[in-house]
Parts: structure tokens; sequence; C-alpha cells
């Protein structure tokens, strides 16, 4: 009976650190000399192209198993205008050659997040 035990104790402690593992799994770069105070998360603009706009690089962020608001909440942090989001990883079909007909192209396992101070 004790030996069950141990292995469900195992098993369940396997499956949280399988479960858990990537959402550890974050980078971050900052490149600015000073410190930008932050911002409200509301005010930061959550964008998926790169704006025409002229900016400065604030910081990079990236992490597994996050979702685009996670971004923005980064963003806010570093006092950035905006975070130029792109996911990563994710599924794919087999069969299908061209990633716009596949019915998996919109998932994703890793963001990656630029964040921008626009230049005045």
């Amino acid at each position: 009976m004790i030996c069950l035990h141990k292995i469900k104790t195992i098993g369940i402690t396997l499956l949280l650190l399988f479960v858990l593992g990537c959402a550890y799994d974050e980078a971050n770069r900052y490149y600015l000399k000073e410190n930008l105070p932050p911002k409200n998360v509301n005010e930061v603009e959550i964008l998926q192209e790169e704006p025409t706009q002229p900016y400065i690089l604030v910081a990079d962020f990236q992490a597994c198993n996050v979702s685009f608001r996670y971004m923005q909440k980064e963003a806010a942090k570093v006092g950035a205008d905006a975070v130029i989001v792109v996911p990563a990883g994710g599924n794919y079909s087999m069969n299908e050659k061209w990633a716009g007909k596949d019915k998996h192209s919109n998932s994703y396992h890793r963001l990656t997040g630029t964040a921008i101070k626009y230049k005045n």
C-alpha cells in the first residue's frame, strides 16, 4: 500500500512539473540606460505587426504558455507605449503545406513581445 502511495505522489509531482514547467521559461532583455516610469496596463497597445510611427526599442520578452495580456502587462511595467506580440511554435498539420490553410495555424506555445516607446 505504501508503494502505491509513493508512486501516486511521484506521478502527480511529475505531472505538475510537466504542466507548470514551461510557465517558468521566461526571458527578458532591457535596452534603455534609464528606467521609464511604469504605465497603466490599459494604456499599452497590443500590436501584431511593426507600427509605421517611429519608435525606440525598450525591451524584449518571451515566455511559454502566456497570453497577449501578459505581454501587455510586462510592457506596462517598463513604461512602454506598445508591445509587438508574435506567436511562435504551435501545432501544425502534416498534410498541409500552406500555413494560412492549416486548421492549427492559430495555435502557439510561445509568445515574444517587443516593448516600444513612440518617438515624439
